[in-house]
Formats: C-alpha cells, sequence, structure tokens
C-alpha cells in the first residue's frame, strides 16, 4: 500500500495512524533519502503510541533513543553513520524482544533484519510530497494511513 501526502504533518499522520496497528515486538524498518521524513514519520509512530512527537529527535549521534510512557516503548534507532559489523555490536536482538516498538532508519546495514518487519519506505516526488509505501514482510498489509492521497 502507497501513501502519498503534501506535508510534514500528513507524513507524521500516516506514522500516527501505523502505531494503531503495532504490537510488542514489531519493527519499523524505514528507508529513504537523507530529508524524506523518516524522522518526521517516527514522531508519528511516537505520537500514536502515546508518547510526546515533540520528544522525537533524530538518533544519529546518540544512534538510539528510547521513548517511554505510551501504550508501548519506541526505540527510534539510526543506523546511517555504522557498517553492519558495528550493528551487530549494538545488540538490536535485545531490542526486538524487550516488548517495545523498533523503529530503525537506514536498515540496509544491519545483517539479521526479523523477517517479519514492517517495511516503510519513503521517497521525495516534491519539495514537500512524500511518496509513502507500507508493507509487513510475512504478513497482510497493514491499514491504510488516513493522511495523503492513496494509490
Amino acid at each position: 500500500m502507497t501513501v502519498t501526502t503534501h506535508s510534514e504533518a500528513e507524513t507524521i499522520d500516516a506514522g500516527r495512524t501505523l502505531a494503531a496497528e503495532l504490537r510488542p515486538d514489531d519493527v519499523v524498518l524505514l528507508t529513504g533519502d537523507l530529508g524524506a521524513g523518516k524522522t518526521a514519520f517516527v514522531k508519528g509512530l511516537a505520537e500514536g503510541l502515546g508518547v510526546d512527537p515533540l520528544e522525537v529527535s533524530s538518533p544519529t549521534f546518540t544512534l538510539i533513543q528510547e521513548y517511554r510512557g505510551g501504550r508501548l516503548t519506541l526505540h527510534h534507532i539510526d543506523l546511517y553513520r555504522l557498517t553492519p559489523r558495528e550493528v551487530d555490536d549494538l545488540g538490536l536482538e535485545e531490542l526486538v524482544i524487550s516488548g517495545a516498538v523498533v523503529a530503525v532508519e537506514w536498515p540496509d546495514r544491519w545483517t539479521r533484519v526479523p523477517a517479519d518487519a514492517v517495511r516503510v519506505e519513503l521517497r521525495t516526488v516534491g519539495e514537500n510530497e512524500r511518496a509513502i509505501a507500507i508493507e509487513r514482510q510475512g504478513a497482510d498489509e497493514v491499514a491504510p494511513a488516513k493522511a495523503g492521497h492513496y494509490d
């Protein structure tokens, strides 16, 4: 399923809608170029899980941000600056079985991605327009986001 958003607010709404479908130990893999809206989408995930989206920032330098206080804890991970070997040393497999939701930016660096992960690809179409493809691996597609235009 693909949704087209026309603003950062709509990208956040798409993440919020997906969050309603997420369960403990779900992994959300976020791909897209720099500036495609991955962190904005995670703000929506956080809000949909009951966490203040204003607390969400890109974990580019901290690598892992943890957000508590919602119906599920959210671990937001950015692997952009790491090699696959460094990623293996992070112990992400432990986070995946912690009962939280794990959102991973730049997952191509992770060699042990769970087979049932939710894949979210954000593609820049225009200055504010994004095409967001959402697919749950090994299961039915997740429910469509309410914001934007659907294909």
